[in-house]
């Protein structure tokens, strides 16, 4: 049985990208469900008619799945060989597939065992389709003939053979029943009509054909082979419009969307490609394998991509309403009593009570240190926050970084912002009895180390000033202080005894000094 594997993929808008509505309307696929095949899927085909279920043919089986089934809901397994183009008919009713032993088989959808069987080819037979009126059926073969066949007697009513090499691309008229195009890997592009009994028009691609594609009008013909996509008008001869050649490596299949007539290719590059009227690439599809079929439901709800490695990926397309279901739906946090259970708890006498440690979080700061990040260290002390709220955290990590004899590493190399920072706190705490020493030592560190670009900073040097002014300023206070300690000490001694002049002076000169 087939398995699926849902996948996450987003499609974000790249750098420069210009995202119009057309873009916008590809973007609205949800992320691809994938289901792995027997082998590789060589052709997806959608019925016309709801619920739009779709066939996938790989290896020698035909799976049909629901629009959101993940499991083939009937399975088509009467074949000996490979099966390949499996194909509705307009009303889904009727399926018809080739195979590579030559035999095309019929089949009811609601049966297992085939209604009819045409045999005529001589080798495989990879192309099948109804004509429009639904009593007769096309196929295209690797033996270089095109034979129509009669459903109801099962009899071969022609056999065109003029191409000259294997037929893999074929499509029919759905406004003539007469008329159809196939594709070889001659290079040519042939249209048929079946009253003449021949080709009515040529058509050269320049590449083995890999797929042909008429528009819902029948003026426009598209043809994939090589990497190059060519859009032919009909209506003119067989004029070749455009030449597109967008993918890397060789185009193996394309559809048309129903919204605007969007044409899609895929190719052996893993890409799906969007073009709008005037055949540009508006939206890419990434897949993970190379890609050989792909079809888009007549709705434009699904798209299914077959792979080399037969996983088939399924695109559902998001409407408005489960846009605003995902928007309105919000995560729902715990109740309060959540965290107020066991608040009021009171243990009974004889309860054992288990502690539970607590862990200890360390600081930035701490885990750089801890890592042996030096610089990073000070940095984290030295933010804006930590120095004029905590001074003493900045000092404490600087008296740590010279206890481990890399605090003039860490100050090395640095910027005209962050010896900014280092005066400003100079300015700020030097006078901290605190952190005066630690201070002291840094400064010296530093006009060890940017003595020579000091003068090339205005703001530092302007730091730097003020810091001269206010440290002149404390040495004319200090010495103002040391002469009223002398007057001090001439008084103490002229008016006390001489037994308590030697105490009063060493309390007298202790405070001073704790003063200064």
């Amino acid at each position: 049985m087939a398995s699926f594997k849902p996948t996450k993929v987003q499609f974000l808008p790249k750098l420069g990208e210009k995202v119009t509505e057309e873009t916008l309307y590809w973007k609205n696929y949800k992320s691809p469900v994938q289901i792995k095949e027997f082998g590789a899927i060589t052709k997806i085909d959608f019925s016309p008619l709801p619920p739009h279920n779709y066939a996938v043919t790989a290896s020698t089986r035909i799976h049909i799945y629901g629009p959101h089934s993940q499991e083939p809901i009937r399975s088509f397994t009467r074949f000996r060989d490979t099966a390949y183009g499996g194909r509705f008919r307009g009303d889904g009713k009727l399926l018809v597939a080739g195979s590579e032993e030559g035999l095309i088989r019929l089949f009811d959808i609601s049966g297992r065992v085939a209604l009819r069987q045409f045999k005529g080819h001589s080798k495989a037979v990879h192309m099948t389709s109804f004509l429009s009126d639904g009593f007769r059926v096309v196929s295209g073969s690797d033996d270089l003939s095109c034979r129509v066949w009669d459903v109801p007697s099962a009899v071969e009513l022609s056999s065109l053979t003029e191409h000259t090499d294997y037929i893999r691309a074929l499509a029919p008229s759905k406004l003539n029943p007469d008329l159809f195009v196939t594709g070889s890997y001659d290079h040519t592009v042939k249209v048929f009509d079946m009253r003449s009994g021949s080709s009515v028009m040529t058509m050269q691609h320049g590449h083995p054909v890999e797929c042909v594609l008429l528009y819902p009008s029948e003026a426009l013909l598209v043809s994939t082979g090589g990497r190059y996509v060519k859009v032919w008008d009909l209506l003119k001869g067989g004029q070749e419009l455009v030449s597109l050649k967008n993918h890397h490596k060789t185009v193996t299949c394309a559809c048309l969307s129903s919204v605007g007539n969007k044409l899609l290719t895929g190719s052996l590059d893993r890409h799906v490609k969007v073009y709008n009227s005037s055949y540009k690439v508006v939206h890419n599809f990434d897949c993970d394998a190379s890609i050989l079929s792909m079809a888009i439901a007549p709705d434009d709800e699904a798209l299914a991509v077959g792979m080399t490695n037969g996983v088939l990926s399924v695109r559902h397309r998001r409407h408005q309403k489960d846009k605003e279901m995902l928007t309105s739906r919000r995560r729902r946090g715990p109740s309060y009593q959540v965290f107020v259970k066991g608040k009021n708890f009171v243990p009974r006498q004889d309860d054992f009570l288990v502690s539970k440690p607590v862990k200890q979080y360390l600081r930035k700061y701490d885990k750089q240190l801890k890592s042996f990040e030096v610089s990073k260290a000070l940095d984290t002390a030295l933010q804006t926050w930590t120095r004029t709220s905590k001074p003493d955290v900045t000092v404490v990590v600087i008296i740590e970084l010279n206890r481990r004899g890399t605090l003039k590493n860490a100050l090395a190399g640095r910027n005209e912002e962050i010896r900014g920072c280092f005066c400003v706190l100079f300015f700020r705490h030097i006078f901290d009895p605190r952190f005066s020493r630690p201070l002291l030592m840094v400064g010296d560190i530093v006009l060890d180390l940017y003595q020579q670009v000091f003068h090339q900073s205005p703001v530092v040097e302007r730091l730097l000033q003020r810091l001269m002014e206010v440290l002149g300023r404390e040495a004319e206070l200090q010495q103002e202080l040391l002469q009223v300690l002398g007057i001090l000490d001439t008084l103490f001694t002229s008016l006390t005894p001489r037994k308590e002049i030697k105490t009063v002076l060493e309390t007298t000169s202790n405070n001073l000094l704790a003063i200064i």
